[in-house]
């Protein structure tokens, strides 16, 4: 289905966006950029207190940001060479932003300021419209204080197939980022190689490691911060204590009760949710590190005594007033993380996936004349004579 949708897309372009959000977000739209009065009127549609927010937000997310840039290096050696790393910006990424009924703000914030930060020119930002036509106030609001107006209302398989191929309305992207449904994570993957990604992102997942200096309530909370995501979500408890496991699962069962996303958190918890008790502190960081979570919290007396020992976790969130969503919405560091174990060997979104590195090599006469004999035997050796040929050439000038 989603094969269909992209070919639907590359093929027909605006006339199959049109169809496909009308299929499925019930929506018939004439044209899918978001005006300037749409955005302008949405900040009417929030309160102030929630702009000051979304403002300081934008503030600590560049900060933290911005220390990653990576500047372009170069080396001189005695003989003449130049070598070095040229970084450059992409010229231009998509972001999705889920919507429809819900409003995610905080997705824009994280996947446009590192874009920003790295200096991509041109952000593009999709995102499926309401019923109404409309994209929730608070993601226009967060998009405009970036200085993002490029924004269309549209949004699953079909979005991810126009920023990847572009239509007469959306010009294609380098790269699309952002979080979405399982047709928008195929759809990325399918698009992958003709456009670059960020990450195939699964449901989300927490880990909180807890010693006897924890509150069960809070670490029941946080267990619940995932388990409302989605009943594929995971929430883990690890601990040296049974006592302590036992009094979290009641825990749990007690704030489940009046959580407006009950059913989703009860049956990511009865399906996914797990209380495992170690016999000590190395055993709950093997554990830790088996299961490479998506968001580790440490609620444990002395936190930064157990960093060293975390090798694998997307976020590692440390001690008891670094709860889970401080991360996800205001502290600074990127929330969008790698799942399902992947943080065994992938990252946060962060600068650097928004450039590319040139290698630059400047081979001086002397130096060349130094060591063309040295290339044109390594090239021999694997077969390629016209690699060899291409160095002896320039020789010839000197005899």
């Amino acid at each position: 289905m989603v094969r269909d949708i992209i070919e639907d897309v590359k093929k027909q372009g605006d006339e199959a966006l049109r169809r496909y959000t009308e299929k499925f977000d019930g929506v018939r739209l004439d044209s899918f950029r978001v005006t300037e009065e749409e955005i302008r009127d949405a900040y009417s549609k929030i309160e102030d207190s929630l702009l000051a927010v979304i403002r300081e937000a934008i503030e600590n997310i560049t900060l933290f940001h911005s220390k990653q840039k990576r500047d372009s290096w170069f080396m001189t050696n005695p003989d003449g060479t130049v070598l070095g790393q040229k970084v450059t910006p992409l010229d231009s990424a998509g972001v999705y932003v889920p919507g429809g009924t819900a409003a995610y703000p905080s997705s824009v914030l994280m996947n446009v300021i590192p874009a920003q930060v790295a200096g991509v020119e041109r952000i593009a930002m999709v995102s499926p419209p309401s019923k109404e036509g409309t994209i929730p106030a608070g993601v226009l609001v967060a998009a405009n204080e970036l200085g993002v107006t490029e924004i269309y209302k549209v949004g699953g398989a079909q979005a991810v197939a126009a920023l990847a191929y572009g239509t007469e309305t959306i010009k294609r992207v380098d790269k699309i980022v952002g979080p979405g449904n399982i047709y928008v994570a195929t759809a990325k993957r399918e698009v992958f190689g003709d456009v670059d990604i960020d990450m195939i992102a699964g449901p989300s997942e927490i880990a909180v490691v807890a010693d006897e200096s924890a509150r069960a309530n809070e670490a029941a909370a946080d267990l619940l911060s995932q388990a409302e995501h989605d009943p594929l979500s995971r929430s883990i408890l690890i601990t040296t204590s049974s006592a302590f496991a036992e009094e979290v699962k009641r825990e749990v069962d007690k704030q489940l009760e009046d959580l407006p996303r009950k059913d989703i958190a009860k049956a990511s918890m009865d399906q996914n949710g797990k209380y495992l008790v170690a016999e000590t502190k190395e055993e709950a960081i093997r554990m830790v590190n088996d299961l490479a979570p998506e968001h580790l919290e440490l609620l444990v007396k002395d936190p930064f005594d157990w960093l060293g020992s975390i090798r694998h976790a997307g976020a590692i969130f440390m001690g008891r007033y670094s709860s889970e969503p401080v991360g996800d919405y205001f502290a600074g560091p990127n929330h969008v993380l790698p799942t399902s174990g992947t943080a065994r060997f992938s990252s946060p979104l962060n600068v650097d996936d928004f450039t590319k590195k040139s290698s630059v090599i400047y081979y001086s006469r002397e130096a060349f004349e130094k060591n063309a004999a040295k290339i044109a035997e390594f090239a021999r050796y694997e077969g390629l004579e016209a690699h060899a040929r291409a160095i002896e050439e320039r020789l010839k000038e000197r005899q």
